[in-house]
């Protein structure tokens, strides 16, 4: 099922020294690409500790743990007091999440579309936005305890992926948010002004904007905003030239790209490359 998109990394001598260091990323079956744009798969053993950034992007975060829990440092609500997972869901945000492990870590992660979270989830993405939650909350602790059971009894990333794929699969419902407000989402997060998408829909710019953040979370412009730094951010690797990154994904110049990295990272280019070096070397970063 997974077959055509399926990326696994497997980092260098690691497993032979019984160290671990695996990533796989693929799109989820057919009838469930409307809601969900891919599955991440990771799993770490042995690796010194660190702290990952959980970084702004389209898309919102649902994450079933395998083995260890998932602790958050920092929420990208400054508010929200630090916490341990064993699964979660994080609305869109405008701030990075500081996750922590002491050398070992394990889960899959699905990138939730915004306009999928009604019939995926049943509430719209505003509701969690700039939050993180327990997912239990959301699904039911017993669907989410069957899911990380299965999961962690499947031999390899395909099987795990093919439970998520049957188990999300089986909550689907006829709840889709508003045309309109998915044909804007999907507008502006291609770089449409504003302006532009307001017209095409036939709303006026204010009535876009009102509708557009009961159902994301956001407003237009920080959609926008969101979709093009976390394209540009995917770009970036040792060797290339950040003014090349820019240039290519709208930023007027580097400076701009930088300035984004700081409001949304929380860090310099420079400093994030360092910090996600592992994961930035072993992933595929562009979405499926």
């Amino acid at each position: 099922m997974h077959d055509d998109r399926l990326v696994v990394h497997h980092g260098g001598g690691r497993v032979q020294t019984r160290e671990m260091d695996e990533y796989a990323q693929v799109r989820p079956a057919p009838m469930l690409r409307p809601h969900i744009a891919f599955y991440s798969g990771y799993r770490q053993r042995g690796l010194a500790p660190a702290t990952h950034r959980g970084l702004p992007s389209p898309y919102l975060t649902l994450i079933f743990t395998l083995d260890e829990p998932l602790v958050v440092a920092a929420h990208p609500d400054p508010r929200q007091p630090s916490g341990v997972y064993t699964s979660l869901l994080g609305g869109l945000h405008l701030a990075p999440a500081l996750i922590t492990h002491d050398g070992s870590q394990s889960g899959v992660q699905v990138a939730v579309r915004p306009l999928g979270c009604r019939a995926l989830l049943g509430l719209p993405a505003a509701e969690v936005a700039h939050l993180d939650v327990d997912a239990a909350a959301i699904l039911g602790e017993r669907f989410v305890a069957e899911v990380r059971e299965r999961m962690s009894a499947a031999p390899d990333w395909p099987a795990r992926f093919a439970v998520l794929d049957r188990a999300l699969g089986g909550r689907l419902r006829d709840a889709a948010a508003a045309e309109p407000v998915r044909q804007a989402f999907d507008l502006v997060s291609d770089g449409v002004p504003i302006g532009d998408v307001a017209k095409r829909i036939g709303w006026s710019a204010r009535y876009l904007t009102d509708r557009f953040r009961a159902e994301i979370g956001l407003r237009p412009k920080e959609a926008a905003r969101i979709a093009r730094f976390d394209r540009a951010r995917r770009a970036v690797r040792p060797g290339v030239r950040l003014a090349d990154v820019a240039a290519v994904h709208g930023y007027a110049d580097q400076s701009h790209l930088v300035r984004d990295f700081r409001v949304f990272a929380g860090c310099a280019p420079s400093r994030w490359l360092a910090d996600e070096h592992d994961l930035i070397a072993g992933s595929v970063l562009s979405n499926p």
